[in-house]
């Protein structure tokens, strides 16, 4: 939306509403036209995700907490491991539940994706791809669900699209 105003001089002056710019934005960040096949990846994928995270910060689920994921991600190199411990688990945790939610899917997917990465080559790279081995294959998973739901944003029933201004 463009605003014509006049300066201190009288010259006309013509200033784009930026409201109206962010909100174009937003849109474009929640707009999605994935249908069902959204929700079928984001509600399984999302509760992993959770509880991995949860076993992370939390040590929930027979995990081992910030302090003993910290040591470990020290132990392979990942320092300061404390700190990759909170990174990592909050990008699952809170990453799980934005994608069990459907709220502001693109931007949680991507963080996701980008831990799993760190997981696939830096945490597991070096076992194989065999689950069995503590191999990479079950992160490998979880990346690219995480960047197809970055492609292709949180789907018909999520709140991005109650949010966005096409899914009303």
């Amino acid at each position: 939306m463009n605003v014509s105003l006049t300066s201190g001089a009288g010259t006309p002056v013509k200033v784009r509403m930026t409201r109206s710019i962010h909100r174009e934005r937003f849109d474009r960040l929640v707009r999605s036209e994935a249908g069902w096949s959204a929700l079928v990846l984001r509600v399984p994928v999302g509760i992993i995700l959770m509880a991995h995270g949860a076993q992370k910060l939390f040590g929930w689920f027979g995990g081992h907490g910030l302090e003993g994921t910290g040591q470990w991600m020290a132990s392979i190199g990942l320092q300061p491991g404390f700190l990759m411990a909170l990174l990592a688990g909050s990008a699952e945790f809170f990453g799980g539940l934005a994608l069990l939610l459907g709220l502001l899917v693109r931007p949680a997917a991507a963080v996701v994706a980008f831990a799993m990465a760190i997981a696939v080559f830096v945490a597991h790279g070096g076992n194989g791809l065999f689950l069995s081995n503590n191999g990479w294959e079950y992160a490998l998973a979880l990346l690219a669900v995480s960047v197809a739901l970055a492609i292709s944003g949180g789907g018909r029933i999520s709140v991005d699209r109650l949010l966005s201004r096409g899914g009303r």
